[in-house]
């Protein structure tokens, strides 16, 4: 079992790097493949919190569910990810700020609006026009 990231030297066709089901804690030492990486999967790790992500300037997917992600506002971290097009968060302890499954989905794109899946399913009009109201209103 992987406890930590190593560096991805010389990795310098890397687009999808698969890490899941693991003992990682943090983020990091993506610098090497940061203009690459396309996918990232990470889940059912102890991952805390999303910092290292910034730098995958073509980061389309992260699957990053049943980690360790308390609040929502870790989301904010991926706001320089601007490809950013498919999340999967489901399982992480934020999804306790939020009532239903709806309104966690509501936030995430609130936080993210460029998204067109969350945790599986595609996003829908009616929850685009839910954020943008809520974003509206802050």
């Amino acid at each position: 079992m992987i406890d930590r990231m190593v560096s991805l030297a010389g990795m310098t066709e890397l687009r999808i790097l698969s890490l899941g089901r693991n003992n990682i804690k943090k983020i990091e030492k993506l610098e090497d493949v940061a203009s690459t990486l396309q996918q990232l999967w990470i889940s059912y790790n102890q991952i805390a919190t999303l910092d290292g992500l910034a730098c995958l300037t073509n980061l389309t997917t992260l699957f990053c569910s049943h980690n360790q992600i308390k609040s929502f506002s870790e989301l904010d971290k991926l706001k320089a990810n601007e490809q950013l097009r498919d999340v999967l968060f489901v399982g992480n302890p934020m999804y306790s700020e939020v009532a239903t499954k709806e309104e966690a989905r509501i936030e995430i794109l609130r936080r993210l609006p460029n998204l067109k899946k969350i945790d599986g399913g595609f996003v829908k009009p009616s929850e685009i026009e839910a954020a943008a109201q809520q974003t509206s209103t802050d």
